[in-house]
């Protein structure tokens, strides 16, 4: 039997796991943007017929939407406030949880949250090196910490939709009788 100790024990346990895993991926996506910023300054390195590294500093938000004009202070700080506050939002809903894809997917998310907030803060745009086209179309390019927002987002959705226990509705009463 789990004693109340222990269980607090785990829980402990369990959020140094993710805050270990929010942190090697805020490594990995600030590691991979200097290493974009550094190499691909002007330059379109192909690495498959799909597939391009590309420096594209995005001053809006996901995939480039509301671009904001090069040197506009306001507009960064609100992108930079609203990303803090929807990340604060979700590390309360991963305190509250214990099921463990949402906290995994929460975690991805803050992550990819903070590494965006980092490169605003630091060069006052998002750096995108990620660019994926077909047939002379190209998707907005992106990041890691993009691709850990999308990627939990979407395991947020699919865990509620298709594996979240559903709470058992009362009786309905007849109350016109």
């Amino acid at each position: 039997m789990i004693t109340d100790h222990t269980a607090k024990k785990l829980l402990v346990l369990q959020n140094i796991k993710l805050g270990l895993m929010a942190l090697a991926l805020l490594i990995f996506d600030q590691v991979t943007k200097y290493m974009a910023v550094e190499a691909l300054d002007g330059v379109v390195k192909p690495v498959a017929p799909f597939f391009n590294l590309v420096l594209v500093w995005n001053r809006g938000i996901s995939f480039g939407l509301f671009q904001q004009g090069h040197g506009e202070t306001a507009g960064v700080w609100l992108l930079v406030g609203m990303a803090l506050v929807i990340a604060a939002v979700m590390f309360v809903w991963l305190l509250r949880t214990r099921r463990p894809a949402q906290r995994y997917a929460i975690a991805a998310v803050i992550a990819g949250a903070l590494g965006n907030v980092i490169d605003r803060v630091q060069y006052g745009a998002v750096v995108d090196f990620l660019d994926f086209h077909a047939l002379g179309y190209h998707w907005p390019a992106f990041n890691i910490a993009d691709c850990c927002v999308v990627v939990g987002i979407a395991i947020l959705m699919v865990d509620s939709l298709f594996f979240e226990p559903k709470e058992q509705n009362a009786p309905v009463t007849n109350k016109t009788e």
